[in-house]
């Protein structure tokens, strides 16, 4: 996205892809409405609504005995309200095919940053590789959005300060019939929790596990994935059999973790480079597109005009989205704590939660907004 944005402000753009394509499975795709508006505000709405998706209005959880409205966006003010599920592959192409059309964009694929450039105290570029050879790029600024497992942010001596996080999740498919549920839920129950998310022809699957018990639940083999899930969602017993081994089976480790500082002269983190988040409300990529519109607010006009960028002004971006991080993250923990870690430890009771959060107004007002926007959404400026 920050990509997209400096090319269409005239900021000559070079964006590295280790992979030679962005088809990883079970990627993050939750787009929110927050983004949505910024694919408005810069006229991609409508090819992303054109897009494989699902639209999902309000979010819910199933308990053993009842389900619980936890939000209705459809009261959300927004032209979009809604969480669209789109494969990450597909929302990625759009991003990149768009921005391929200005000149002053170029895109490496099999491109893998390893190392910065640095002279006279400042990042000037960096280094990669591809099926050539060993190559430098030189920059006046260098955006590490390499993700959680950030390669430049290491070699830029920037280490997370980690918050913890009590599970991790197994991603699995399964196929769908029509006479499944409809609408993508969240299934909890004693010692159990998973989140299912309606593909059409596929339920895509997360099935929460304490932190670091991989290991012991695939050496008790297969059926001890198959029946905890077969129990949780009873409709998918005719289909279990579908996942044959842990090899249909991805594994994400959970990691919750953000900068103390995001920069250095000449190069910033944005993103997960900045501030991995917690798979609680789906928000991660939605994050990172806040990231990347308030990066090209500050620094489009600057690199446009060929002018130094001062570490203040990456200061000033870093100020601008922390609160965000802070507080989303903070939420994630809350709910990491309060519900995700005594589910999985068998001491959550459900039964103070209320069958309906609308019916509290205050309460079913900041939910929504939370979900829908986030903190402080951005608005692109350039």
């Amino acid at each position: 996205m920050l990509g997209l944005l400096l090319a269409r402000a005239g900021v000559e753009v070079t964006l590295l892809e280790k992979h030679a394509d962005f088809l990883r499975d079970f990627r993050g795709d939750t787009i929110h409405p927050s983004t949505m508006e910024v694919l408005d505000e810069i006229g991609l709405a409508e090819e992303f609504l054109k897009l494989p998706h699902r639209k999902a209005n309000e979010l819910s959880m199933l308990t053993d005995s009842r389900r619980i409205r936890l939000a209705d966006l459809r009261r959300l003010r927004t032209r979009f309200p809604f969480i669209a599920f789109v494969p990450q592959w597909d929302f990625l192409e759009l991003i990149t095919s768009q921005a391929r059309r200005y000149p002053n964009f170029r895109l490496l694929m099999q491109a893998e940053a390893y190392d910065l450039v640095r002279e006279g105290g400042a990042v000037r570029g960096l280094r990669y590789r591809d099926a050539s050879g060993e190559h430098e790029i030189r920059a006046a600024l260098t955006v590490a959005a390499d993700g959680r497992h950030s390669v430049l942010r290491r070699r830029a001596g920037l280490r997370p300060r980690e918050l913890g996080a009590p599970m991790d999740v197994l991603w699995f498919r399964l196929p769908r019939k029509e006479s499944d549920p409809d609408e993508p839920f969240l299934r909890i129950s004693s010692g159990r929790i998973m989140v299912a998310i309606n593909r059409e022809t596929y339920w895509q699957l997360a099935y929460l596990i304490p932190k670091g018990a991989y290991e012991r639940l695939a050496a008790s083999g297969i059926d001890a994935l198959r029946g905890p899930v077969a129990e949780l969602l009873p409709f998918t017993r005719d289909r279990i059999g579908e996942i044959a081994g842990y090899e249909d089976v991805s594994m994400l480790t959970v990691a919750l973790n953000r900068l103390r500082r995001w920069h250095r002269p000449g190069f910033v983190c944005i993103g997960d480079a900045a501030h991995a988040m917690s798979p609680v409300f789906g928000v991660g990529i939605n994050l990172a597109v806040q990231d990347a519109v308030a990066a090209a607010n500050l620094l489009a006009r600057p690199l446009a005009a060929g002018a130094p960028i001062p570490e203040r002004t990456l200061a000033l971006l870093q100020r601008r989205r922390t609160p965000p991080t802070v507080v989303t993250q903070a939420a994630q923990r809350i709910v990491q704590n309060r519900v995700i870690r005594p589910a999985l430890s068998r001491s959550f009771d459900p039964s103070f939660l209320p069958s309906d959060v609308s019916e509290f107004p205050l309460l079913s007002k900041v939910t929504r907004r939370f979900i829908g926007f986030g903190v402080l959404p951005e608005h692109v400026r350039t």
